[in-house]
């Protein structure tokens, strides 16, 4: 295992959506980093495979697959790694998925789920992991919550209401939570990329080719800015865009 300093050797991190994209490239800088970590996601098949890529870069890895948007598998994933791993230095929330629609077609189950998965879930987890969290913080000056958001959190986009509504409540949250918890040296940070070359976003590389969308690996880059920051330096939001986009 490739380890940054002695102190990240004893550090634990929890990645959801990690079985591949934005999830999984954030995975392989936090192994790289030194960080034990638990990664989740929906589908088992996918999430092992992610786990078994991450491991044979020397990584030590416990994945836990399940619904994040139900209260039972959030439990789950705590307990699981708090049995693992005893602590928690760093949670990023990253499940997310993108349904869209016109908004006289929303579907009432596509509703529920897109909100919960986005959003229900980034609530649920901070709550059930701020133990570990403040824990973390008290014993080595900080400790962080990372939040996918979207640049769809800073202005709403057609034909994806319900996700832009529930970005613009992560990244609400976030900012709520830094005005809580800040103080007790838990940062918290929400990264809002604008298209990602990963498979949410197939709908536009007609327009726009995966080469000119930002990079998994680019949000990697942006969790290792955070992380290596000194204890007194926050960084509540990363706005990514491509160039000549609009902010």
């Amino acid at each position: 295992m490739t380890v940054a300093n002695d102190a990240n050797s004893r550090r634990a991190a929890l990645v959801t959506g990690a079985s591949s994209g934005i999830g999984l490239a954030i995975a392989h800088t936090l192994g790289r980093l030194g960080y034990q970590m638990t990664i989740a996601a929906r589908r088992p098949d996918k999430l092992a495979r992610a786990a078994e890529e991450l491991r044979e870069a020397g990584y030590e890895v416990l994945h836990v697959a399940g619904d994040l948007g139900t209260e039972a598998a959030v439990t789950d994933l705590i307990a699981a790694h708090r049995e693992a791993y005893a602590r928690l230095d760093v949670l990023v929330n990253n499940a997310g998925v993108c349904l869209r629609s016109p908004v006289d077609e929303i579907e009432t189950d596509n509703l529920d789920y897109e909100l919960a998965t986005n959003f229900r879930s980034v609530v649920m987890l901070c709550r059930g992991c701020m133990p570990m969290i403040r824990a973390a913080a008290a014993e080595h000056g900080s400790a962080h919550i990372i939040n996918t958001a979207s640049l769809g959190a800073t202005r709403g986009e057609p034909w994806r209401a319900v996700y832009s509504a529930s970005k613009f409540a992560v990244l609400g949250w976030t900012q709520s939570m830094h005005r809580e918890v800040s103080e007790h040296g838990i940062k918290c940070t929400a990264l809002c990329p604008g298209f990602v070359d990963t498979p949410m976003v197939e709908f536009a590389k007609g327009d726009v080719p995966s080469e000119e969308m930002i990079q998994p690996e680019d949000l990697g880059l942006a969790v290792e800015l955070i992380l290596r920051l000194s204890p007194a330096c926050i960084v509540p939001e990363i706005r990514m865009i491509r160039p000549g986009q609009q902010i």
